[in-house]
Order: C-alpha cells, then structure tokens, then sequence
C-alpha cells in the first residue's frame, strides 16, 4: 500500500530500497574512513622511516632521546583498552546484550579522554624542543595527529551512545536498538563503522608506541 509524505507518494518497495542505500552508505562510509586515516598513518609511517633512514647529520635521534616512557605507556594501553572494549561491547550487542554494550561504550568513551588528556599533558612534559632532531619532529607530527585522532574517537563513541539513548524515545518498547526498526537498522549500522574505526585506532597507537618508545 502506498503512503503519501510531504506531497510524493512512497511505496514500500521504495522505502525498503532507500533504506537499504542509506545502511549501505553508512557502511561504505565508514570503511572510507578507514581508508582515509590509513594513508594519514602511511605518511607518518614514512616520515620516520625516511628520516631514520637518511639520518643527516647523525642527527635522527641523538643521545637515543625518547619521549616520557611512562606517559607513552599509559596512553597506548588506554587507547588499546578502548578499542578492546568496542570490540567486546559490539560482540555482546549483537548477541543481544544491549546493557553491556553501553557500560563498554561509555568506559572506553572515559578511557578516550583519559588517553587525550595523557597526550596533551607529556607534549608539556618532553626533554626536547620540536627542531631538536628527526625523532623530535617525527614525534610532535605523530603527537598533535594523535590528538586529533582521539578527539575524533571520543566524539564518535559519545554520539553513538547518545543516539541508542535517544531511541528508547523514538521508537519504545523493549531494547528499541534491536528492533526492525529503519532507524535501529540505521543505528546498527553506525555502531559496527564505529568498532571497526576504534580497532584500527588501537591498532596504529599499538604500531606507533612500538616505532617512538621501543625501538
């Protein structure tokens, strides 16, 4: 049966066809995403690579300098624990555990924070001035990104939180995110783009904590 909205008439074909393109849109853009960071961590990635490898002047990393070892340490494993969490919480969404995902949302959502808060205080806390050396710049380049990056993260966690919040309102009734519903659909959607963003950011910190404190 056809339904009029706003002047056109829809009919279920249509409305069935167009959430599915919205749904396929989320996830595609959530996987572009990705995409988009990763050549993000690519060029930073090359950068050190590049400069450890030219080493001009025997100035890469003079005096082996590296950054607070104990402020790279707690924000890895906070970013890490987060992604971690995302992951879980999505598992038992799925499985239909719509309270554990939420108490593993806004835990990695403090976990986030704490990491960013971590990352703006050591760039206070460093021996070295930004020129000092290839390490130096290479660092600072990684660190600023890396605040953008959790900055980023902590808003797409505290959003999507937000809105499984607000469709006990749209839609009622019991667990509401687990319904047929076009926007419980279109939620769902958003929620697995969101876990697989906060696995590669685990991921990259994971790489870069390896590349700037241990090696």
């Amino acid at each position: 049966m056809a339904k009029v909205e706003q002047g056109y008439i829809s009919t279920p074909e249509e409305e069935e066809f167009e959430l599915r393109a919205h749904i396929g849109s989320v996830w595609s853009g959530g996987r572009l995403f990705i995409g988009m960071y990763t050549f993000l961590l690519a060029s930073l990635a090359y950068t050190y690579f590049y400069l450890r490898s030219s080493n001009s002047g025997n100035l890469w990393r003079p005096n082996h300098m590296t950054a607070p070892m104990s402020f790279g340490w707690g924000i890895v494993l906070a970013t890490a624990l987060a992604a971690v969490l995302a992951v879980y919480g999505q598992w038992r969404f799925r499985r239909g555990g719509v309270a554990d995902w939420q108490v593993a949302g806004w835990t990695a959502l403090a976990l986030l924070l704490g990491a960013l808060m971590l990352q703006i205080w050591e760039l206070t806390k460093l021996p070295f001035y930004p020129g000092a050396s290839g390490y130096a710049s290479s660092f600072i380049g990684w660190g600023v990104f890396n605040i953008a990056t959790l900055i980023v993260s902590a808003y797409w966690v505290e959003t999507t939180l937000a809105r499984g919040m607000r469709l006990r309102t749209e839609i009622g009734g019991d667990r509401p995110t687990l319904s047929t519903h076009p926007s419980a659909q279109s939620f769902r959607a958003n929620v697995a783009s969101m876990t697989y963003f906060m696995g590669f950011v685990g991921v990259g910190a994971a790489f870069f904590f390896a590349l700037f404190y241990l090696i």
